[in-house]
């Protein structure tokens, strides 16, 4: 990773919450990095996210 603005989101969000201070983590950077990731493929795809999700409400065929 080489960009200062991806870097700085990724050591903002390697900060643990409470939970994950108690689940411990060995690696935070890296967790980060998976969540953050996880979350940019979600935004950049509602569509299928809503599709895809179980905490989505069923969405029938013909709504989509």
């Amino acid at each position: 990773m080489t960009d200062p603005a991806e870097e700085h989101r990724v050591a903002g969000r390697a900060h643990l919450l409470p939970e994950e201070i108690a689940a411990g983590s060995d690696d935070p950077e890296s967790q980060a990095e998976a969540i953050l990731s996880e979350s940019d493929e979600r935004t950049d795809d509602p569509a299928r996210t809503q599709q895809e999700s179980t905490q989505s409400p069923n969405v029938s065929e013909a709504d989509r």
